[in-house]
């Protein structure tokens, strides 16, 4: 265990099949697709290098090495923190298998390369926050995002008293995590992903989370007591934090505002 600090891991592979936003830019890999004059995956570096607080760096890819071959992401060879990592066909596995290996790494941090909103103060507030938990997920509120962003259109999971996007930013606290990960490995598994949510979790705990009679701690923290861990969900009031870049729309509004920071 860190004093203080945390390795981040950045997701930065293909999912299996076609990708829209790569097929749409020309672009194989996804993270380097390029906004506002760089890779996706330089952006996420970027604001990771730059704080103190993370002692490692851990690239997840398909041909981890050869993401770094890019001119807007070889500077990243030369950053003693970096390591790239292949991760294969399953990214839950790869990330197991990188906790197993660095067994005195933790607290993990993990994001996505298509984060490129990600900032210090996103950074700062979820670590923060995350703090002694085993697992942590970051969401924004319905409200936060609209409020900032008038009709922007995301997936939005609706609890008693409010409705939630991901963040794609993780806490995995300690060794305890990996019974989460075991879990979500072997939702991935399964053909019928409901009934084997259902086996992990209990119709009980689904039908309440269903009909919204819980709020999102409290829908989280029994999540987390099924499996033994301690689990949280972290909301930020940064409505960039779940803006994510999956499609040109997205594109579009992240160069916007990373254009605009950049002034």
């Amino acid at each position: 265990m860190h004093n203080g600090g945390f390795t981040a891991i950045v997701l930065a592979g293909q999912r299996p099949g076609t990708d829209p936003l790569s097929e749409y830019f020309g672009q194989p890999r996804k993270a380097l697709i390029e906004v506002a004059g760089q890779p996706m995956l330089a952006w996420v570096g970027a604001t990771l290098i730059a704080r103190g607080d993370v002692d490692r760096i851990i690239i997840l890819a398909q041909d981890a090495d050869a993401l770094l071959d890019h001119p807007g992401t070889r500077w990243l060879r030369d950053e003693a923190r970096v390591t790239a990592r292949d991760c294969g066909d399953s990214i839950v596995e790869a990330i197991s298998r990188t906790l197993r290996a660095m067994p005195n790494a933790y607290p993990f941090l993990l994001t996505t390369a298509d984060n490129v909103l990600l900032d210090d103060a996103i950074l700062h507030q979820f670590a923060a926050r995350s703090a002694g938990a085993d697992v942590a997920v970051a969401l924004v509120e319905r409200r936060t995002l609209e409020l900032a962003y008038p009709g922007n259109r995301r997936t939005w999971l609706p609890f008693r008293g409010g409705a939630y996007s991901g963040a794609n930013l993780f806490w995995l606290g300690s060794p305890a995590a990996l019974e989460a990960l075991a879990v979500w490995r072997r939702i991935e598994q399964q053909r019928k992903k409901a009934r084997a949510v259902l086996g992990a979790f209990g119709l009980g705990l689904a039908l309440m989370i269903g009909t919204r009679l819980l709020t999102l701690n409290q829908a989280i923290a029994r999540a987390g007591g099924r499996l033994g861990i301690t689990a949280r969900a972290v909301v930020l009031p940064f409505a960039e934090a779940c803006i994510d870049v999956d499609k040109p729309s997205d594109h579009a509004m992240a160069e916007d505002i990373l254009r605009k920071r950049q002034r």
